[in-house]
């Protein structure tokens, strides 16, 4: 059971919109942000991104930087070959999964020209060619669309998102290890003020802890600065039917649950 100072403040349902799939990777975002965005930056990004994709549908001018150490060529000969197993192992054809084998191309074709793609660590150091902080990440540029999913280093930077506010007009970020962070979580969201809370998820691939907590938290926020929002009490349910799906689709989604 979470504080109810992580309760997503009231937002007009017709003005959220799911960018991304409907499983893990997709993310409830203010539909009023599209024409505000100027960069996507994607701090952690494996072999999905189908949300930048989908944001650019709407808004084709966004450039897209993503930083991932761990998508190198060693990732995709892995990927392929893994792909290749499985299908001989199952021997389950479908036209999607025999695409997904040569996902590779897809993102060399993405990450060109305006979008690119850089193999550097995210990190509260700045060491060059390995590891980057978001604070030179950022420099230089406004009205960000901040996207982070970065298995738990997310905790090491939250001073930074905070440095810089002022810039993030979006901000997605997945928490995981909760029980073990929640003071953590409660304490980023006290001190990052004008960025509102909109929408929460739990990412179910994982059953619930002892605790009654999720495996990760998806949290999206606005600029409250920047989109004018509503100070009702929010008494919306999560999920929310017709916008969360199950991050993971044999797993039952979790309900969110504040005192």
């Amino acid at each position: 059971m979470f504080s109810n100072k992580l309760k997503p403040i009231f937002t007009n349902k017709k003005n959220l919109q799911r960018i991304g799939p409907k499983r893990d990777g997709g993310y409830i975002i203010d539909k009023r942000i599209f024409d505000k965005v100027e960069h996507i930056i994607t701090c952690g990004l494996s072999d999905d991104w189908n949300f930048e994709k989908h944001f650019l549908k709407y808004n084709d001018k966004v450039r897209v930087i993503a930083y991932d150490h761990t998508v190198n060529s060693y990732f995709w000969i892995r990927r392929f070959f893994k792909d290749i197993l499985h299908l001989i192992l199952f021997k389950k054809l479908s036209l999607w999964k025999i695409l997904n084998i040569f996902k590779y191309f897809d993102y060399i074709f993405f990450f060109t020209k305006n979008n690119k793609h850089f193999k550097t660590k995210i990190s509260k150091k700045n060491i060059k060619n390995k590891e980057i902080t978001i604070n030179k990440i950022v420099k230089g540029k406004k009205n960000i669309l901040l996207k982070i999913d970065i298995e738990n280093t997310e905790y090491t930077i939250l001073d930074d998102i905070i440095k810089n506010k002022k810039k993030i007009v979006f901000l997605i970020i997945e928490f995981h290890s909760i029980k073990k962070n929640l003071k953590k979580i409660n304490k980023f969201v006290s001190q990052i003020k004008d960025l509102k809370i909109i929408h929460m998820h739990g990412n179910n691939i994982n059953k619930i802890d002892k605790h009654g907590y999720p495996y990760a938290l998806e949290i999206s926020f606005i600029n409250s600065k920047i989109i004018k929002i509503s100070k009702k009490k929010n008494s919306q349910h999560y999920p929310i039917l017709g916008l969360d799906y199950p991050s993971v689709r044999r797993n039952k989604d979790i309900k969110l649950l504040f005192k």
